[in-house]
């Protein structure tokens, strides 16, 4: 009998809540009230929830407390109906007690159900007593919320209504933001990594591999984490060496970190640079720095990189060791789905155009009538008519989303867009050691070595909205090629007539759903994966879909199992999940995302 691969997690996450930056509301409430609105004291309070009341309930005091009070309960019950009638009484007058206290902010004049309060009120307060002490009344209150669970229950559901009445639920992003700070509270208060990652590690089978995304957000202009980055990334290397065989923790990669030499050394002053590199032979050498250590010392299995924290995927600092991971097969893995964690400073003036696509000016007139020019209206365009494509989103939440556009990796993969960035390249000090480094030989002719076989993972497979937009892409054009050509899908760059169209990622960018985008590069490139992070705790429809992804050979070994742990805990459970994938679909195709092309896709030179 044959033993299969183990089971590998492609995405997770176990850093703790030192690692991230105080200000996440930042830009989801108006300045300077996030100031108000730390994330450091929520981690104290979780830390001291869980090692101080939290944990009372296993000492001898509160098991004597219990039983007393399971006695006094059941005499109480025995009591019965006086119980019945004792508790409605209690019930009612501690409602009151809690709408007197609430009236000002739900005044009986706002909606017809406080208004109804409000009389139920004035008729039966002549049956309570009289308790003008406030923090009296609010001592009672808390008592009978302990006590009292269908009371408590009640009266959560009243506060509920009062509150959706009065139009006052904050908007999807804010509440989304709030249950990062859940989960954030739930998970990361524990002060080392490993304790995170054994909670992780006991929902899975033994042997059970797992992926280690680290987190670098020092940049993101939420201000600085408690614990730097080289502090995570030196646990992080001893919590691998402990557990061998089994951990796969990839490096981060911030641009940014590259050159800013204040931050660089906020840890450490006698530290080794970050990224250093020279060429031999055409091919990237790491030079001693802080990527070779934990690359090649420390056997980090990649590369992570998280482009709306406030940089492009293909940004000119990071082509060396695009280089350096392509010549060694060196698995990067990518944010690519909208979400709550992106650059929090200002948008920058460069960003309001994208640096390599263009849009057309001449548009002629659309027959279709559809919103769009199709692949023989945009074979007729003027290619002279052409500007870099305007990026308008003006808030952090939207800006955020050109970072991550799937489409920005057809930069890196296709020479003739690389070419273009090579060409362009604004750093003198970059400028000619980028262009000896792929071969550049002008504009017009192909360059000696590219990055078409860059091996990169589109973390979260561009998230569950746009798989559904997908299903409702029915008219479109570009989203329909899976369909009419399973083996290729989008042509990005040409016509279905094979000639140029320039015009033609605008028309992408703009109006085609990235699960179509993603599909076709991984069907156009021979290393370009996606994980299923995060889209595991969707609807029932995500599961079918990914069951028809399975069914086509090119993407069958390109998909990868992973569920975003800790940061989706707020939806599932990883057990939940993976009890949902290994229920969902076939052993055969769950053996094939979560065993061999795992193993797969971590293969490089150094593994």
């Amino acid at each position: 009998m044959s033993t299969k691969e183990p089971i590998i997690n492609c995405h997770t996450h176990i850093f703790t809540g030192d690692h991230v930056p105080p200000y996440l509301a930042k830009k989801f409430v108006p300045p300077p009230f996030h100031l108000l609105l730390p994330l450091r004291p929520i981690v104290a309070f979780f830390r001291w929830w869980y090692k101080g009341p939290a944990a009372t309930r296993y000492t001898a005091w509160y098991k004597k407390l219990e039983r007393m009070y399971t006695r006094i309960a059941a005499f109480f019950t025995s009591l019965y109906p006086l119980n019945i009638i004792a508790g409605y009484y209690i019930f009612f007058f501690s409602f009151f007690i809690l709408y007197n206290l609430v009236m000002p902010v739900f005044p009986p004049d706002k909606s017809w159900l406080s208004a109804m309060i409000h009389k139920m009120n004035i008729f039966m307060s002549p049956a309570f007593p009289v308790i003008e002490n406030k923090w009296i009344r609010i001592i009672l209150l808390v008592i009978v919320f302990v006590n009292f669970e269908t009371i408590r229950n009640f009266i959560f559901f009243v506060a509920k209504m009062l509150w959706k009445a009065l139009g006052k639920l904050p908007g999807k992003q804010t509440k989304e933001m709030f249950s990062r700070y859940l989960n954030i509270g739930r998970y990361a208060f524990h002060k080392e990594q490993s304790t995170i990652f054994s909670k992780l590690r006991a929902q899975y089978p033994g042997g059970t591999g797992f992926v280690i995304l680290p987190m670098d957000m020092d940049y993101m202009e939420a201000g600085n984490s408690t614990t730097p980055y080289r502090y995570q990334m030196e646990r992080l290397a001893v919590l691998k060496h402990s557990h061998a065989g089994i951990l796969y923790p990839f490096v981060f990669a911030d641009p940014r970190r590259f050159v800013n030499i204040k931050k660089e050394n906020r840890s450490h002053p006698g530290d080794k640079p970050y990224f250093q590199w020279h060429v031999e032979e055409d091919k990237v050498v790491l030079d001693d720095c802080f990527l070779k250590q934990y690359i090649e010392d420390f056997g980090f299995s990649g590369i992570k990189i998280y482009p709306a924290l406030g940089y492009y995927p293909f940004d000119e600092r990071l082509l060396p060791l695009w280089k350096y991971a392509a010549d060694n097969k060196i698995p990067v893995l990518t944010h690519c789905i909208r979400g709550t964690i992106f650059y929090r400073g200002e948008k920058k003036k460069e960003w309001n155009e994208h640096p390599v696509f263009k849009q057309a000016m001449g548009v002629k007139d659309d027959p279709d009538n559809d919103g769009y020019q199709d692949d023989e209206q945009l074979e007729n365009r003027d290619a002279a008519a052409y500007e870099p494509l305007v990026l308008p989103q003006s808030k952090n939440v939207d800006f955020s989303v050109n970072f991550t556009h799937p489409l920005n990796y057809l930069c890196l993969l296709e020479e003739e867009l690389l070419r273009k960035i090579i060409m362009n390249v604004k750093d003198p000090a970059l400028n000619l050691d980028l262009k000896n480094l792929f071969g550049y030989n002008g504009p017009d002719k192909p360059m000696s070595r590219d990055l078409h076989e860059l091996k990169i993972c589109m973390g979260h497979f561009g998230g569950e909205d746009e798989w559904k937009r997908y299903f409702e892409k029915d008219r479109d054009n570009y989203s329909s090629q899976l369909s009419k050509y399973p083996a290729h899908g989008i042509s990005f760059l040409k016509t279905v007539s094979n000639k140029p169209s320039p015009g033609k990622p605008e028309q992408v960018w703009k109006f085609t759903d990235w699960y179509s985008i993603i599909c076709s590069m991984i069907l156009q490139y021979p290393n370009v994966y996606a994980d299923i992070s995060y889209i595991l705790h969707g609807d029932a429809e995500i599961l079918p879909l990914l069951k028809q992804t399975l069914q086509n050979p090119g993407l069958r070994e390109k998909v990868l199992y992973g569920t975003d742990f800790f940061v989706v805990r707020n939806h599932k459970s990883d057990k939940n999940m993976l009890a949902d994938m290994m229920g969902g679909l076939t052993v055969e195709d769950f053996d094939q995302i979560a065993r061999t092309n795992p193993a797969k896709y971590l293969k490089s030179a150094f593994s």
